[in-house]
């Protein structure tokens, strides 16, 4: 039986991976911090190490036949940034994985990362996929456009009444659902793909999008667009006034606001469907990223 680790497998997509390749017959092995908090993660077994220290991942690679990681985090908290997790923890598994001659290293980054190195999120990412592709493993590299609960700001903002964009509205983005994105890693690696820029199958505008936030509330569109100079002031500003934990998504979120987010249309999952669904829940959307 063919065996897979998974990394930031705790992760909402580390949990769509596992869930993916057990359906696929692999032996799952799921990288955890705490296995009493893994609540009920699909795999086979649970490995308890911190990538962010090298001496706990020694030999948890035997017997590996294809590493995935989706290891990064969102917000720097607990004394670690981006370049201690998305970047060196990272490293840290991809030399464990060399030692132990693993077969294929799939790491999952981010669309358009080419045109925001100066952002420190996706500045981190980018250095570890430079490391990646140096390293003498073959690889695949998943750069998705976004998950649909990153959308679950439109429909915060439209539960309140109103959604705020950028002008003009019409920057473009096809959000991927967790489940199928995990589905399109599997398959990317399975082909032998080196690099897979990837979304879902619809592609919407930011006001397309802010629209079906209210159709699912049930409720006619208040939109208000501003000027897109003040999204460019608060790139500006945020690493002045305000702490990492809150700038850092922050400038990812809003540099990404002001380009087309479009990858290869994959999946079967709507986001309007999942709108509705959400909206029908009451839910608070949690973001996947």
């Amino acid at each position: 039986m063919k065996t897979v680790l998974i990394a930031g497998a705790t992760g909402y997509l580390g949990r769509h991976l596992c869930a993916e390749y057990e359906r696929r017959g692999w032996y799952v092995v799921a990288l955890v911090r705490d296995g009493a908090r893994a609540g009920d993660l699909p795999a086979d077994s649970l490995v308890e190490a911190r990538a962010t220290e090298p001496e706990t991942l020694c030999g948890i690679m035997s017997g590996v036949g294809l590493v995935v990681s989706a290891l990064g985090i969102t917000r720097q908290a607990d004394g670690l940034g981006y370049m201690d997790v998305d970047y060196q923890a990272n490293v840290n598994l991809l030399e464990e994985a060399e030692r132990a001659g693993v077969a294929r290293f799939a790491y999952v980054h981010v669309l358009n990362a080419d045109k925001m190195r100066d952002v420190p999120l996706v500045a981190a990412k980018s250095a570890f996929v430079d490391r990646l592709r140096a390293s003498p493993l073959t690889s695949t590299v998943l750069a998705p456009s976004g998950y649909f609960s990153d959308m679950g700001d439109f429909l915060s903002m439209a539960r309140a009444g109103r959604v705020w964009l950028f002008a003009p509205g019409t920057r473009r983005i096809n959000p991927i659902h967790g489940a199928d994105l995990a589905a399109a890693t599997a398959d990317a690696i399975d082909a032998g793909q080196d690099w897979f820029d990837v979304g879902g199958p619809d592609t919407f505008t930011h006001d397309e999008i802010a629209a079906l936030a209210f159709r699912a509330l049930g409720r006619n569109p208040r939109v208000t667009h501003l000027p897109d100079a003040l999204r460019r002031i608060a790139l500006t500003l945020l690493p002045v006034v305000t702490p990492r934990r809150i700038g850092g998504p922050a400038r990812f979120f809003l540099t990404a606001m002001g380009m087309d987010m479009v990858g290869a249309p994959q999946g079967t999952r709507h986001l309007a469907d999942h709108f509705t669904g959400v909206a029908q829940t009451g839910a608070q959307p949690q973001s996947e990223l």
